[in-house]
């Protein structure tokens, strides 16, 4: 069975930070590229930043500089580090994982949500 599990996410004020995990089990977790998105009410889903299997990284615009995706195959995680947060990044979080060759192969965390507001 497979799980992919996100946790860290809370309520926090403007220019604050927080870190968010997503536990992977039930899948050979180096060979998936994984992936962060995001959803605000009203919003369709984008996505906020990946890492591959090679360990590259891509970024949404809006978050460049500010957030760092990381994963760590050993512990099966991957870490999403969100820096200097901004009202508008508030947003439920999912965690999304990807197999690097056979792109069929994908699945979904059920989410975080994350609140900035003073």
């Amino acid at each position: 069975q497979v799980q992919l599990v996100e946790s860290g996410g809370g309520l926090v004020q403007p220019g604050e930070s927080l870190r968010l995990s997503c536990a992977v089990s039930g899948i050979f977790f180096s060979v998936y590229d994984m992936d962060w998105y995001r959803q605000a009410p009203g919003k369709q889903r984008e996505l906020v930043a990946g890492i591959t299997t090679a360990v590259n990284t891509n970024y949404a615009d809006s978050v460049k500089g500010r957030f760092t995706i990381a994963r760590d195959n050993a512990k099966n995680t991957v870490y999403l580090q969100m820096n200097s947060l901004k009202p508008e990044d508030t947003a439920v979080y999912y965690c999304h994982a990807i197999n690097y060759k056979f792109r069929s192969q994908n699945y979904w965390g059920q989410g975080t949500q994350v609140t900035v507001s003073s």
